[in-house]
């Protein structure tokens, strides 16, 4: 697990063997029915690194962290250290589990490579039954738009047209 400093604004890695975690910050989705039960869950563990727990994109996440990618945050989950450390995917969660009393030797046993791979798996098994669960009008299901020119098919993956663009027949610079 290597934090990711330049995302809040660092140029370099800030060198994890000198800087101890104190605490983290789990981003979640607060719509989604699968993070709000983990984020229930986090809360009830005896933490050895205190967690807080903030819906990602929210008002609060970008005031604390307008360096990162917010709208990346509602897609990934993402955890942020109180040293500016940016943890992402299986990272994330290899990281949360290490700040949890009961759930330690767990986190170690996945920040290895072949437990490494696990993680990735879990990842991408809750982010599959996220897709499936959002239905229409959200990833997974129907057509995802956004007033800011990107849409999402499931079916076709992601496109963009430019505003005033609709027809395809825009100007280039």
């Amino acid at each position: 697990m290597t934090g990711v400093a330049p995302a809040l604004g660092g140029t370099q890695d800030r060198d994890a063997s000198r800087v101890p975690v104190h605490g983290l910050t789990v981003l979640y989705d607060a719509d989604c029915s699968l993070c709000t039960f983990l984020r229930d869950w986090l809360v009830r563990q005896s933490q050895l690194v205190p967690l807080e727990l903030v819906p990602a994109s929210s008002e609060e996440a970008r005031r604390r962290f307008p360096g990162l990618d917010h709208r990346a945050t509602l897609d990934e989950i993402t955890v942020v250290g109180d040293s500016g450390q940016v943890y992402r995917g299986a990272a994330a969660w290899i990281v949360t589990l290490w700040a949890l009393r009961e759930q330690r030797p767990l986190a170690h046993r996945l920040s290895t490579p072949a437990g490494a791979r696990l993680a990735k798996g879990a990842v991408l098994a809750a982010a599959k039954w996220r897709g499936a669960q959002w239905g229409p009008g959200r990833w997974g299901g129907g057509v995802y738009q956004q007033g800011d020119g990107w849409t999402y098919d499931p079916h076709r993956g992601w496109t963009y047209t430019a505003p005033g663009c609709t027809d395809g027949s825009c100007a280039t610079g």
